[in-house]
């Protein structure tokens, strides 16, 4: 019995190794299997949102990439003024990983 807990702790301590940058810590909401959550970040002084800046990072297993920086979603979608910013975070099983910044302007 002794011996079946210490493979199952060594298991459980690999299988966390494992995960990497995948893993979105930075979300309001997590799940270890399916996570799709959208919110607010910030919102600006521009008066309308006519137009739409987007930016995104992503990550599989141990390799993450990407700008999802609110600067490169507004060069995105030639914003000078920000009206609010949104976010969406999406991942599975901590195997693939995709955070986006939206935002929206003048």
């Amino acid at each position: 019995m002794k011996k079946l807990a210490q493979r199952l702790s060594l298991a459980a301590v690999c299988g966390s190794l494992l995960t990497g940058c995948a893993t979105v810590g930075h979300a309001p909401v997590t799940s270890l299997i399916v996570l799709d959550e959208r919110g607010p970040v910030a919102v600006g002084p521009a008066a309308g949102s006519a137009k739409i800046g987007r930016a995104e990072a992503w990550g599989i297993l141990v390799y993450a990439t990407g700008d999802a920086s609110i600067s490169a979603a507004m060069r995105n979608g030639k914003i000078t003024r920000i009206h609010h910013v949104d976010h969406e975070t999406f991942s599975i099983l901590g195997l693939y990983a995709k955070y986006t910044t939206i935002v929206y302007g003048e």
